[in-house]
């Protein structure tokens, strides 16, 4: 999820404690959960900053190891203990089981969005991305925010988050259903899927769709059981040629590869120099595919340039280029 959410989600899961009667029984116990859980809240997304280094190493990194198991259990230990550090006389056990609640929730909520996290790692470094629900949900911002409201006007606040989260539980089974429904829409477009990747967007009943059969990639969108197709490509597998081996040891390239689940590849040659792209398929926004690798190379397989990232238009593409060159 955005920022935002995960910042009201500690607030809200700092009310949830107050049903615990140690939380409860203390105004340091009290103030010393609600920190250690808005920074649980939080903490998981620290390797945003990997994105001042570049975009390569974000991309291959970003809820990576941070959303891992292992990840999960140092947080809560840490935050614990630092909070622990600024509220002398509060209970560590406590702060614990609550800053492991909030570190928990934090990555059990991104696995449904599209761009999902390695939350199963050391186990297994697959990508898992359910796509039920958009990185910003407005419904489940909202809701926190009726709760807090609520809470600021004397409400009770165990009680209050406790009745928010079922609800919000009910929204996630409300959403499992529809896009199971959307499944079953895309599968009579596309009887022969062999995988369909359906992702949430801002509005309730449009979803985008990435499917992939034998022969081909359609990309279209879903508005509740309407599937509109909006592009066929060919499925051409990669080559193993010199140049695209080349191109795939080049760092954006490596990242956007390590992510991306689908996508195409182009080869253009130039009179100075080759360039390969690949192209997300997820993402099409207004006609354009802005999630995209792309490596410039010499005639004798030296990288020129290359870029990974998120671009809206070519002319920006080729200033970033520009930029990574110089």
């Amino acid at each position: 999820m955005d920022t935002a959410t995960h910042v009201v989600m500690g607030f809200a899961i700092g009310g949830l404690a107050t049903l615990d009667p140690v939380v409860a029984e203390t105004t340091v116990n009290t103030q010393s959960v609600l920190v250690a859980a808005i920074i649980g809240s939080q903490i998981p997304d620290i390797d945003t900053f990997l994105k001042l280094k570049n975009n390569a190493v974000y991309i291959r990194n970003h809820r990576g190891i941070t959303h891992s198991l292992p990840a999960v259990l140092l947080w809560s230990i840490l935050v614990a203990f630092f909070v622990n550090l600024i509220f002398p006389g509060s209970s560590l056990t406590h702060l614990w089981i609550w800053s492991l609640v909030a570190v928990s929730l934090h990555v059990f909520v991104d696995i449904f969005n599209a761009y999902g996290t390695q939350a199963l790692r050391p186990l297994s470094s697959k990508w898992v991305a359910l796509g039920m629900i958009n990185t910003f949900d407005p419904y489940i911002f909202g809701i926190h925010i009726i709760g807090i409201v609520i809470w600021l006007f004397g409400g009770n606040p165990g009680v209050t988050f406790l009745v928010m989260y079922v609800i919000i539980a009910l929204y996630y089974v409300l959403r499992y259903i529809m896009q199971q429904m959307v499944k079953s829409a895309v599968l009579k477009t596309v009887p022969d899927a062999d995988k369909i990747i359906i992702a949430s967007t801002m509005y309730f009943n449009q979803w985008r769709i990435a499917v992939t059969t034998k022969d081909h990639f359609y990309v279209g969108r879903a508005y509740r059981r309407s599937v509109t197709i909006f592009d066929k490509f060919k499925r051409i597998p990669v080559p193993d040629t010199d140049l695209i081996q080349a191109a795939k040891k080049d760092k954006n390239i490596s990242a956007f590869l390590s992510f991306s689940p689908v996508y195409r590849w182009e080869v253009k040659k130039y009179d100075d120099y080759t360039e390969v792209r690949f192209i997300d398929l997820r993402y099409r926004s207004n006609g354009h595919y802005p999630f995209v690798a792309i490596v410039k190379l010499t005639d004798d397989l030296e990288v020129i340039t290359s870029y990974t990232g998120w671009v809206y238009s070519e002319e920006k593409l080729r200033k970033k280029l520009r930029v990574a060159t110089d």
